[in-house]
């Protein structure tokens, strides 16, 4: 008898553009205009993914990933409690 291999889930990073495992990225929501860092994968709403380390999320900031993926605009101060709440989950030597 042969087990299942199971599928994981793969989600593409807005600020290195690459294709990684869900589980291994940090998932961004936005519903009904509020943006929120989601940890749990399962906020309602649109979600954006980013890999936990700091070049991403300024390649992301720079290219105004988030403003362009979720087609709204987001005030500056909201994107710099956006991105300081995503530096708690930042991984080092990623």
């Amino acid at each position: 008898m042969r087990l299942k291999n199971k599928k994981i889930p793969m989600r593409r990073c807005v600020g290195c553009m690459e294709s990684k495992p869900k589980n291994s990225l940090v998932r961004i929501a936005c519903y009904e205009g509020n943006l929120s860092v989601d940890p749990s994968g399962k906020a309602k709403g649109r979600g954006v993914y980013l890999c936990p380390n700091r070049e991403c999320m300024e390649k992301a900031r720079k290219r105004r990933a988030l403003q362009r993926s979720f087609e709204v605009e987001i005030s500056q101060e909201r994107l710099e409690e956006i991105f300081e709440e995503l530096m708690t989950y930042e991984q080092k030597g990623d």
